[in-house]
């Protein structure tokens, strides 16, 4: 009897542990679910745009907390503090310098805290963070913002391999663009850019592309983009691969012949202005501009847009905006490339 009474007592414990087990398991998994399911994750992390456009970055809430934070952010990895764009509380929000002026969330339903950024320029491509801020289940998702464009290969007009990084900076604003990331620059090369000076990107680096192998650039290494190693912004000096996109406006050409001085009244007197040489590469990359005759740009330049290659007409097999280099400003031999912005 005593022995059955012990055997039923196991029997009862055994149950309740089974009992107390299940239940909590079960609240594990709904903690679990709690915690980790707020924002749905985006079908794409990467968003594609072009300069001038409005963008949405996606960020939608799977259900709201009680009390909570939407806050956008840029993420530079280069600095650690943090480039606030916009905090909300789901009634009020505030934006901050980055973008000031250019954003807002959409607010399509109560859950979508998503973010507009409305005439896009190239200094807004790179990482964005969405973050729900609730003091316990804190909670971000990453998303990049991309543009569309094209890198063209810059170079002094004294020379080649004149620009330290500050100065090589400056040069693509300039001319209507800015440094090239990495990035950009091997999607140009897998699209064909193929030059051997070595020329400053965005992060510091300094790289050039090379699809056909040859001696002066690099020598029989596969083709690649080649790499200089970490250099000295401010003392070493190379030439600049820049980027830019869309344009808002129209680039068209006027015939010569005239003088770089000519030149540029010729455009004024157009109500416009010589067109940039970013703005000369965005009209043949997304408009098709293509004309044999070599016209002024802005900094002195002679070049010309090629999209449908021909013997007269430089005489390459490949599409691309053909260099004169920087000819005597009083040479009367071209006509002009004028920018009009709409």
């Amino acid at each position: 009897m005593e022995g059955s009474y012990i055997l039923l007592l196991l029997l009862f414990g055994y149950a309740s542990f089974q009992e107390h087990n299940v239940y909590r398991s079960t609240n594990r998994n709904q903690d679990y679910t709690t915690a980790t399911h707020y924002l749905l994750n985006p079908i794409h992390n990467v968003v594609q745009s072009i300069r001038g456009a409005n963008v949405t970055l996606p960020c939608i809430m799977r259900r709201r907390p009680r009390s909570y934070k939407v806050k956008w952010s840029k993420v530079n990895p280069e600095d650690p503090l943090e480039n606030l764009i916009v905090i909300s509380n789901g009634k009020y929000h505030k934006n901050y310098d980055q973008l000031r002026g250019r954003v807002r969330l959409r607010r399509s339903h109560r859950l979508d805290a998503s973010l507009i950024i409305t005439n896009v320029s190239l200094e807004d491509e790179g990482r964005y963070k969405c973050e729900l801020v609730n003091g316990l289940d804190d909670q971000s998702l990453t998303l990049s913002l991309q543009l569309e464009g094209v890198v063209f290969p810059y170079q002094s007009k004294k020379g080649r391999y004149r620009y330290n990084y500050v100065e090589a900076h400056q040069a693509c604003e300039e001319q209507d663009g800015r440094l090239a990331t990495y990035s950009e620059l091997y999607q140009a090369w897998t699209d064909g850019l193929d030059w051997c000076n070595a020329g400053w990107l965005l992060d510091g680096s300094v790289h050039y592309p090379v699809i056909v192998t040859r001696e002066p650039c690099g020598g029989n290494l596969p083709p690649g983009i080649r790499s200089y190693g970490p250099k000295d912004k401010l003392k070493d000096r190379f030439d600049a691969f820049c980027f830019t996109s869309a344009l808002k406006g129209n680039v068209y050409f006027v015939h010569g012949p005239m003088t770089f001085r000519e030149a540029s009244t010729a455009c004024w007197a157009r109500k416009a202005e010589i067109a940039k040489v970013g703005h000369l590469y965005a009209a043949w990359r997304f408009y098709g501009l293509d004309h044999c005759d070599g016209g002024w740009l802005s900094d002195g330049s002679v070049r010309f847009p090629i999209t449908d290659p021909r013997e007269r007409c430089g005489g390459l097999p490949d599409p691309g905006v053909r260099s004169f280099g920087f000819p005597n400003e009083e040479d009367r031999l071209y006509g002009v490339y004028c920018y009009a912005n709409t």
